[in-house]
C-alpha cells in the first residue's frame, strides 16, 4: 500500500513560544495515525505570521514533498492576527467551497460560535489543504466529519481511477440497497447505536450511546465545583517573610567582607533557632555559624568551612582562631529576608489543590486550611454477591468491586465514608438510594445498570427524580455506564463486571470527584502519554477500547504490553496494569492495531513504569 503523507500545522503565537501548550496539533496527529494505515504525519508549529505560513504551505505542496493533505489548526477567527485563511488562499489553485460549507454547517450544529470561523479548503497542485479551528474540540469534530471523505478526495487528486471507480460502485450499491424494504434492511444491519422507546417490549436501550469525551463534558458541566478554596488560595497573601531573617546558606563563619582574608578570632557559635546577634564586632573577628542560622546584624557574608583552616582551639576545645583562605565578598552565602517568599506576596502563583502543596505552603506561613473533600459512598448490587470473609456458597461469587473502588478512592486521596452491598431487589435499592444522600455527595454503584430484568438502578433513579444525563457510553469495557444528578447530589452507575468498573472509575468517577473538590480542569483527568504498542495484531472492536497494559521504558521511549486476556470479567488483567491504552474503533480501513503503533494511554498509577531497559 502506498504511504500517505499528511502535514499538520498548528498556527498560534502562544504554541510557537511554548510547544507544550499545543493540544490541537498532537490531537490531529493522533487522529490521523489512528484512522489511516500506512500514513506518515509531518508536524509544524508556526506563529500567526502570514508570510511564514504561506512559505511553509508552498514548501509542503511542492511535488518533491509528496504531501497529500495539509491540515492547519488555528488562526481562522476574527482577531487581527488570524491570517491562516489569507495565507491559504495565496497558495491554492482551486477552492473547495462545498467542503468549506459542509464543515461550517457541521460545526454550527455543535456551536453557534462556529459562525465566527473563516476557514478555507482548497487544492494546491496535488495537495488538499484544510483549515480547522484552533480548539481541540473543534479539531476532533471537523476531523470526524472529513475522515471518511479524505480517501476518496485523495484518490481523485492523484487520478487513481480504479480506486475512484470502486468508491463510486460502492455508493451506487448502497443507494440501491436503500430501496429495500425496512424488514429486509433490518435483517442485513443492526446499528450498534440504536436506541429504543424504553417500554417493556423494547429490546433496545432508550439511552443514546455517547462518545467518551462528550460523556466527560456532560459530567463536569453538571457537577458544581468547590469554588471557595480555589478563590481563597488565589487571593491569599503571605503574612510573613521567608526567611524572616538573613539566614546562612552554609556551615561556616559569619564575618565582615571588609575584613579581607587571613586569621580571625572566633567570638562564638550561632545555631539554627538562635536569636539575631546585634552586637558589633571587629573586622578580624567572626562567628561560627550553622546552615539556616540567623546571620549577625553587622556581618555581611559567610565563608564556608571548606574555605577555612583551624589555627587554634581553647582549653575547653572550642575554636579560638581560624584562617580565612578566600577573599570574602558581600552577601556571599546569605539568604536575604523574604528571598524565598516576600511578605504580602501571593502564596499560590497557580491554584494547585494537591493536599501536599496546600497544607505544606500554608504551614510554612503559620496557617492551616481545611481541604474540602466530597463524601463518597460505594455500593455494589447483585444477589449473587458474597462478602470476602464468607464461606463459598454454590451459585455465589465474592464481591471484589466494593474493595476495589474503596481502595481506588483512598489511593487517589479521597475517603469512602459508606459501603453497602444490595441484592437485586427494587425496594431495597429504592430505600437505600432514598436515604444514603443524607450522608454523602457522590454514590459510586457497580452493577444493575444494564438491560436485565433485575437491573433496577435506572428505574429507581428515575422514580427518585434524578436527571439521567448518561445511560450508555461508546467504549469497551463500560458501555452501560450511567451518570445522574439531583440537587447537587451525583450518582455513577458502573457496570458490574470488575474491569468495566475499574476502567469507568478512572475515566469518569475520579475526574468528577476531583472537579467537585475544586481541581482545575486539566488536572482532573488521568495524565495521557504516548506509548508504542508491543503486541502484534491486536483486533479492534467497533467501540473504542481501553486495554490494560504494562509499561517498559527503553532509552526514554515508553512501550506498552497488553496484560493478557482483556475480558471485562477478568479482574486479573489489572495486575501489572500501568496504563489504559486507547485503541480506536474499528473502521473499514483499519481493523487491527499492530506492534509499533503509537497510541495514547491514560496513566493509572504514580509509579507507572514497571521496567527499564
Amino acid at each position: 500500500m502506498t504511504e500517505i503523507v499528511f502535514a499538520v500545522i498548528t498556527v498560534s503565537d502562544t504554541c510557537h513560544q511554548d510547544a507544550t501548550k499545543d493540544r490541537s496539533g498532537p490531537r490531529l496527529v493522533q487522529l490521523l495515525t489512528e484512522n489511516f494505515d500506512n500514513c506518515r504525519v509531518l508536524k509544524e508549529i508556526l506563529p500567526d505570521e502570514q508570510d511564514l505560513i504561506k512559505q511553509k504551505l508552498k514548501q509542503l505542496t511542492a511535488l518533491e514533498a509528496e504531501v497529500s493533505c495539509i491540515i492547519t489548526t488555528g488562526g481562522t477567527g476574527f482577531a487581527p492576527r488570524d491570517v491562516t485563511p489569507e495565507a491559504t488562499k495565496a497558495v491554492i489553485d482551486k477552492e473547495c467551497p462545498q467542503l468549506s460549507m459542509a464543515l461550517a454547517i457541521h460545526s454550527l450544529q455543535k456551536t453557534k460560535f462556529a459562525a465566527l470561523s473563516r476557514s478555507v479548503c482548497g487544492i494546491a497542485g496535488k495537495t488538499l489543504i484544510l483549515n480547522f479551528p484552533g480548539s481541540e474540540k473543534a479539531v476532533v469534530e471537523c476531523f470526524d466529519y472529513v475522515k471518511d471523505l479524505l480517501p476518496h478526495a485523495l484518490h481523485l487528486l492523484n487520478n487513481e481511477l480504479a480506486l475512484v471507480k470502486k468508491t463510486h460502485d460502492q455508493i451506487q450499491n448502497n443507494a440501491q440497497s436503500s430501496t429495500m424494504s425496512p424488514a429486509a434492511s433490518a435483517a442485513g444491519h443492526i446499528c450498534p447505536h440504536k436506541t429504543g422507546k424504553g417500554d417493556d417490549n423494547d429490546r433496545n436501550s432508550p439511552f443514546p450511546m455517547l462518545p467518551v469525551n462528550e460523556t466527560l463534558n456532560i459530567i463536569l458541566q453538571t457537577i458544581k465545583p468547590q469554588a471557595t478554596l480555589p478563590q481563597l488560595l488565589k487571593d491569599f497573601k503571605s503574612p510573613v517573610d521567608i526567611p524572616p531573617f538573613r539566614a546562612s546558606i552554609k556551615d561556616g563563619y559569619a564575618m565582615k567582607s571588609s575584613g579581607f582574608s587571613g586569621s580571625k578570632k572566633v567570638l562564638g557559635y550561632i545555631a539554627a533557632g538562635d536569636s539575631v546577634i546585634e552586637t558589633d564586632f571587629q573586622e578580624d573577628e567572626c562567628y561560627k555559624i550553622n546552615t539556616g542560622a540567623p546571620v549577625p546584624l553587622n556581618a555581611d557574608c559567610v565563608i564556608q568551612v571548606e574555605d577555612t583552616k583551624l589555627l587554634k582551639t581553647k582549653k575547653n576545645g572550642l575554636e579560638d582562631l581560624v584562617e580565612i583562605l578566600v577573599e570574602p565578598k558581600k552577601d556571599l552565602d546569605i539568604r536575604s529576608i523574604g528571598c524565598d517568599l516576600a511578605k504580602g506576596s501571593t502564596l499560590f502563583p497557580n491554584v494547585d489543590l494537591s493536599p501536599v502543596v496546600v497544607k505544606s505552603l500554608m504551614a510554612s506561613v503559620g496557617h492551616a486550611v481545611p481541604l474540602h473533600k466530597p463524601l463518597v459512598a460505594v455500593i455494589s448490587t447483585g444477589s449473587e454477591l458474597l462478602d470476602p470473609q464468607d464461606y463459598p456458597i454454590e451459585g455465589k461469587i465474592y464481591d471484589s468491586n466494593t474493595t476495589m473502588l474503596k481502595q481506588l478512592l483512598q489511593y487517589f486521596g479521597f475517603d469512602c465514608v459508606v459501603t453497602k452491598v444490595l441484592t437485586d431487589d427494587f425496594i431495597e435499592v429504592y430505600e437505600t438510594l432514598t436515604s444514603i444522600y443524607d450522608e454523602v455527595d457522590f454514590v459510586i454503584c457497580s452493577g444493575g445498570v444494564s438491560m436485565g430484568d433485575k437491573d433496577y438502578i435506572k428505574p429507581v433513579l428515575q422514580k427518585l427524580g434524578f436527571n439521567l444525563q448518561v445511560g450508555r457510553v461508546n467504549m469497551k469495557p463500560g458501555k452501560p455506564m450511567t451518570f445522574a444528578s439531583k440537587d447537587e447530589k451525583y450518582f455513577f452507575g458502573l457496570p458490574g463486571n470488575p474491569v468495566s468498573a475499574f476502567v469507568c472509575f478512572h475515566m469518569f468517577s475520579l475526574p468528577a470527584i476531583r472537579w467537585a473538590s475544586g481541581w482545575t480542569y486539566e488536572k482532573c483527568m488521568l495524565p495521557v502519554v504516548q506509548v508504542t504498542l508491543q503486541n502484534p495484531n491486536v483486533a479492534l472492536d467497533p467501540r473504542p477500547e481501553y486495554m490494560r497494559a504494562t509499561i517498559t521504558s527503553k532509552n526514554g521511549q515508553l512501550y506498552a504490553s497488553i496484560t493478557g486476556n482483556q475480558m471485562s470479567s477478568r479482574l486479573q488483567s489489572i495486575v501489572g496494569a500501568d496504563v489504559l491504552v486507547h485503541l480506536p474503533a474499528r473502521t473499514a480501513t483499519k481493523t487491527e492495531a499492530h506492534a509499533g503503533d503509537i497510541l495514547p494511554a491514560s496513566v493509572l498509577r504514580y509509579d507507572f513504569i514497571t521496567k527499564y531497559e
